[in-house]
């Protein structure tokens, strides 16, 4: 059969090496294979397919130096999870058969319980004998932390496939970031990445398995195992099984190309998601180990599970190459790895981690391993080397000749290039004005009655905050003046996602966005020129302490960051119960902490990788408070599960998304030109495909629109379903309904905000940001609100309680007059001086930010344009009912 393209030149940063238990394990997993009835007789497999399927090569590769007896029982597990996929297949997606399938997956977690000690319960197929067998064997060597967890991920691995099957009988190809996400549950490399664990004796201590780094060193891992399998599977799976997950048929779907052009585009993301893993490694895990004092033992585990998930790619891809079960064969590029070795020190550090050779993270996790058992002194002592050896490998070596920077045989797209260029944006290029899709979002709002007063409010509430004096640590003028809070206009943001507030609650809403965008404009002008990363985390660890979830006092304010904070939360929190207090505290943690994240990513000058991005994007943008917030109303009426499924989780993200990619769409000028950011969508797709701007604008606005049809699709489809599955009363599924309706609110009245206020417009950033814009004055008082934010008439914002089309934008591509020159240093600038490398070429000390450690950052996280994260995804509370002090339920 011939094949439908040419497989691409993968990056493959270190060579893979084989176990020598390869053969006990390929015979012991044949005689369990047949003993839980797999082979002959089944349906599904025989012993001829077993052998050319050569499960145990995959594991010998995939786990090099694993004993033999953890090899042999990997090699169960992954001859369990391929059966599964087959059994699957046959019984329930051949025949459509999605309640019979439910009914199948909804027992096999009984089969996997977290206390050991639990019966299971009798089994009646060979997918339930293998899965009974396979945990009695394997958990009396594990914790609980990593029980819960690999349970978690072989659940989701089996409840997912009854996803695949509802796009197959709708004939629906996700878009690429639902594919994206989707995929790691369905596809089974978080699963891997437990049984790397098990296997490398390198359990993650439960005190970080849960933090960032970890969680994306899983990602990009996984999505790295799954975006590689899709390309030697699309035959396969497309051509001969009818199967619509697979990413190279969603990008050529998504980008309208050609299969060759489609998988090109796929090895892209592939080797961008492989460099997201070792930035992660040397510029997270260092901070991680020094930020949470995790001990040498500890650490040294860490770094066994990461040179874990490194053996795990280079093997999966030698297996993909060997294995019956895949398209490799012909083409000049089948079986060629892009081979390189960007450290001179034998390969250890590697862009890649390739420790094969030297076994430098092994030496280190032998090393810290020995110091387990000393006094706490020595422990302190050895804490710096663990992430000096990962963070330092011989930068040096980087400017060495003959290292394979950039090489390779695909021009641009080799990874040396990528990463290079990734690294060596100029910033605060001029760009013009904005240009602006045409947003078709169908959903009208009507603003609310009392938009008027809670403007005048606003600005009155930011200076009694302190919002609008002059900052410590802030070199120029103020962060914020009454002028440009009241050009921001906060209060349009609120009276279009909460229309039926009353009028405190207007401005309880009001207040939070304002908080959250200040929040967002002060870590950049405080710490970005000195790229203070420690004064940052410092700065954001005490922002808890006004967030008391029992009930206790908060400490005595000593800023306006602090002094908002406290104020916005005494007045939200006070009728919640401990429980809802707790999730909106962790909801605002995990937005200001994204702060961080972007100050690491401009201190390296690094434009993020497109699915880190978009991730953290929905932090940085406050989208999970959104979400927070919006739940308290529904209090004991939807039950929690439902919140945790994946159509809830679909839903909200696909909103998420859209709402972020609108704002990066309206502040691309403010951001890149004005502040010298680099977390921006746009700026990001420029970046990933080398693409212009107005190109990367029409892709931003494709994938914008993808996302807000699935979440109509959700909403219509399988949000029934969902309800059916859970039995819900018809209270539970009025609230639901609503809820769908509050996130449209939500959407509409963001969409109006960025186009009604002042922040982002060509002639505001002059003014806010030029030197030729005249004198700022340092007070507005409340009765000179009226001259610096015009009536509704005057500026073009519908009058309160007039019904508004979100979709009304202005024009396709806003027009690009002759613009002035602006001030090179903004006080506010994300960015700031000391984030402008020189740059316009590449250099080895750019590069070497990635190999090294972070020591500070350049530029605040959420974007003062990222209003989302404050006014637009950070605003929920008018979002949704939320509890105010004196007042029932925000409705």
């Amino acid at each position: 059969m011939t094949q439908p393209f040419e497989l691409p030149s993968f990056y493959v940063p270190h060579p893979a090496r084989l176990s020598p238990h390869l053969e006990q394990a390929r015979v012991h997993s044949r005689e369990w294979a047949r003993e839980m009835g797999m082979l002959e007789g089944s349906g599904i497999w025989t012993q001829v397919d077993l052998d050319a399927h050569d499960y145990g090569l995959l594991c010998a590769y995939t786990h090099p130096d694993a004993s033999a007896e953890a090899l042999s029982l990997v090699t169960d597990w992954y001859v369990w999870v391929f059966f599964f996929d087959d059994h699957f297949l046959e019984i329930y997606k051949r025949t459509n058969d999605r309640k019979g399938g439910k009914a199948y997956l909804d027992r096999l977690p009984l089969f996997m319980p977290a206390d050991p000690g639990v019966p299971l319960p009798e089994p009646t197929n060979p997918v339930e004998a293998g899965l009974a067998d396979l945990w009695r064997r394997t958990v009396p060597s594990m914790g609980e932390d990593w029980r819960v967890r690999f349970a978690e991920s072989t659940r989701n691995l089996l409840n997912e496939s009854l996803w695949e099957l509802a796009n197959i009988n709708a004939g629906r190809v996700s878009n690429p970031v639902e594919y994206i996400e989707m995929r790691r549950k369905v596809g089974g490399a978080p699963w891997s990445a437990g049984l790397i664990e098990y296997a490398a004796h390198a359990e993650v201590p439960a005190e970080v398995s849960g933090s960032r780094p970890l969680r994306v060193l899983m990602d990009a891992f996984s999505d790295g195992v799954h975006l590689r399998n899709d390309l030697f599977s699309y035959q396969r799976e497309v051509e001969d099984e009818g199967e619509l997950s697979n990413g190279v048929l969603v990008l050529e779907r998504f980008l309208d190309c050609t299969t060759q052009e489609a998988a090109e585009a796929v090895n892209d993301l592939l080797t961008s998601r492989l460099q997201q893993f070792e930035n992660t490694v040397f510029t997270e895990l260092p901070q991680l180990f020094a930020d949470s004092g995790l001990d040498p033992a500890g650490c040294a585990k860490v770094l066994a599970y990461v040179k874990g998930l490194q053996d795990w790619q280079s093997g999966g891809h030698e297996w993909h190459m060997r294995s019956s079960r895949y398209m490799n064969g012909g083409g000049a590029a089948a079986g060629k790895a892009t081979w390189w070795d960007p450290f001179a020190i034998g390969g250890v550090g590697t862009s890649a981690l390739d420790v094969l050779r030297s076994g430098a993270l092994r030496d280190l996790a032998d090393e810290l391993g020995s110091l387990s058992r000393s006094g706490p002194a020595s422990r302190a002592a050895a804490a710096g080397p663990g992430a000096a050896v990962i963070a330092g490998l011989s930068p040096a070596s980087l400017e060495s000749p003959g290292t394979g920077l950039i090489g390779g045989s695909h021009g641009d797209a080799e990874p040396g290039v990528r990463r290079a260029r990734s690294h060596t944006h100029v910033p605060f290029q001029e760009v013009g004005p904005s240009r602006l899709p045409e947003f078709r979002l169908p959903f009208t709002v009507e603003l609310s009655p009392y938009l008027d007063a809670a403007r005048l409010n606003t600005v009155e509430w930011g200076r009694r905050m302190g919002m609008l004096e002059p900052q410590p640590g802030v070199p120029a003028s103020h962060i914020w003046t009454a002028e440009k809070l009241a050009d921001y206009d906060f209060p349009l943001c609120s009276a279009g996602i909460h229309p039926d507030a009353s009028a405190a609650q207007l401005d309880l809403t009001s207040a939070w966005l304002t908080w959250g965008t200040y929040a967002d404009d002060y870590f950049p002008a405080v710490f970005g020129q000195t790229r203070d990363l420690a004064g940052a985390k410092a700065v954001n660890a005490r922002l808890s302490d006004f967030m008391p979830v029992d009930g206790g006092p908060a400490p005595v304010p000593g800023n306006a960051l602090e002094r908002g904070l406290a104020d916005a939360w005494a007045r939200t929190a006070r009728p919640m119960t401990v429980e809802a207090r707790r999730r909106l505290r962790e909801a605002v943690e995990e937005m200001t902490l994204s702060w961080i994240w972007e100050l690491n990513n401009q201190a390296q000058n690094r434009i993020p990788d497109p699915v880190d991005y978009l991730e953290m994007r929905r932090a940085t943008f406050g989208s999970d408070l959104t979400m927070s917030l919006c739940r308290l109303a529904h209090g004991q009426i939807v039950p929690p599960a439902v919140y945790e499924s994946g159509p809830m989780g679909s839903l909200e993200k696909a909103a998420a998304d859209y709402a972020c990619m609108m704002n990066d769409l309206h502040s691309y000028q403010k951001e890149v030109q004005f502040e010298g950011e680099v977390h921006n969508m746009v700026l990001v797709v420029q970046n990933f495909f080398n693409c212009d701007y107005p190109a990367a604008v029409r892709i931003v606005d494709d994938l914008m629109h993808s996302r807000l049809a699935q979440f109509q699709h959700v909403a219509a489809n399988e949000f029934p379903v969902l309800y059916d599955d859970f039995a819900l009363d018809p209270a539970a599924r009025a609230m639901l309904d609503g809820y769908v309706g509050e996130l449209e609110n939500w959407l509409a009245g963001i969409l109006i905000w960025h186009r009604d206020c002042r922040r982002y417009r060509e002639e505001d950033l002059l003014r806010h940001f030029g030197s030729e814009a005249g004198p700022v004055p340092d007070e507005v008082g409340a009765g000179d609100v009226a001259s610096v934010a015009p009536d509704a008439a005057a500026s073009g914002v519908a009058a309160p309680g007039t019904a508004v089309t979100a979709g009304a934008a202005d024009g396709d591509v806003v027009p690009e007059p002759a613009r002035a020159g602006f001030a090179w240093f903004v006080p506010t600038g994300l960015g700031t001086s000391a984030v402008r490398p020189a740059a316009a070429a590449v250099s080895a000390s750019v590069v070497r930010a990635e190999a090294g450690a972070v020591g500070g950052a350049a530029e605040s996280a959420p974007r003062p344009g990222a209003v989302p994260a404050g006014p637009t995804g950070f605003g929920t509370l008018g979002a949704q009912p939320v509890p105010v002090a004196g007042v029932s339920q925000v409705g």
